[in-house]
């Protein structure tokens, strides 16, 4: 993880995960309410993730817990409204507001920096989100109390995304991770206890999901992501986030025999094209591709 090419490419394992999400989600909710699904979620990923890392847990200061408690209240916010806010709005509405974020954390970040961004990235994030619209947009948006939901999980997950580029610098990230972990089961633990009745899950499909979810796009996810953004900037990780869409459109093909139109497949690949715009160092290439033809002429 020295580089930022290893870590923009652990940021894409990361949004496989969690285009994969969508899919656990579904099977999860079928058996559990919303806020015992997101308890037993990261409750599950913070015991296992601190077996695992029980000595950096031991070591944190009270710094590290700090920035946890405060990622951990900002996660909470992403997964609390995305999950009531898909519940009251359509799929295609709910996928192109949550990928918002894709705008809002570079504006978020020149607002703070007081920069405009560089002029890749800006053609990036456009070619981003004319490929999400592409995928998820079938007809004029209106602004529900779902879509605004939506709005607010957007937002919510570019003010994590730049709080966490902002705090694992200067604490032990891996430790961070796991911490915010935990903080988010115990507000959705408090949430369920107040407003649901909590279970365990009850079927094979349901603890499947729960794992899952709990592992890989928890677990996994958000400790990686944690630790890789030590090493790339809010902006690359926010447009790397825009691949989610993409991803979870291939499971559902997968694994739920749902079908792509053209449209969706045009979408999909000007996302992957914006993604790569902002990634690469075209400048560099170019000058590379100048020396060496003039290697070859001479």
């Amino acid at each position: 993880m020295r580089t930022q090419a290893k870590a923009d490419g652990m940021l894409v394992i990361v949004t496989l995960f969690w285009g994969s999400s969508y899919l656990f989600m579904k099977m999860g909710l079928t058996a559990l309410q919303e806020f015992n699904l997101i308890a037993l979620r990261f409750g599950i990923a913070f015991l296992l993730a601190g077996l695992i890392f029980y000595r950096r847990m031991l070591r944190s200061d009270w710094r590290t817990i700090r920035s946890a408690l405060v990622l951990g209240v900002i996660l909470f916010g992403v997964f609390a409204s995305v999950t009531f806010g898909v519940k009251m709005t359509t799929t295609a509405n709910a996928g192109f507001l949550v990928s918002l974020t894709v705008i809002i954390v570079p504006i978020i970040s020149s607002i703070i920096g007081r920069k405009i961004p560089e002029g890749k990235v800006i053609v990036g994030v456009i070619l981003a989100i004319v490929g999400i619209g592409l995928m998820t947009v079938t007809s004029s948006l209106a602004i529900g109390t779902g879509d605004m939901l939506c709005i607010v999980t957007a937002v919510c997950y570019a003010l994590h995304i730049l709080t966490t580029g902002a705090l694992t610098k200067h604490v032990d990230s891996i430790a961070l991770g796991v911490w915010q972990l935990g903080v988010t089961a115990a507000i959705a633990l408090v949430f369920s206890f107040c407003m649901e009745t909590p279970q365990l899950p009850s079927t094979t499909a349901s603890w499947t999901a729960v794992m899952a979810l709990s592992i890989l796009c928890s677990g996994v996810g958000f400790i990686v992501q944690t630790t890789a953004q030590k090493f790339t900037t809010p902006t690359h990780t926010g447009l790397i986030f825009s691949l989610e869409p993409i991803f979870a459109a291939l499971f559902a093909i997968l694994f739920l025999d749902e079908t792509l139109t053209l449209r969706s497949y045009v979408g999909a690949a000007t996302a992957l094209a914006g993604v790569l715009v902002a990634e690469l160092d075209w400048v560099k290439m170019l000058r590379k591709r100048k020396r060496e033809a003039s290697v070859e002429c001479g």
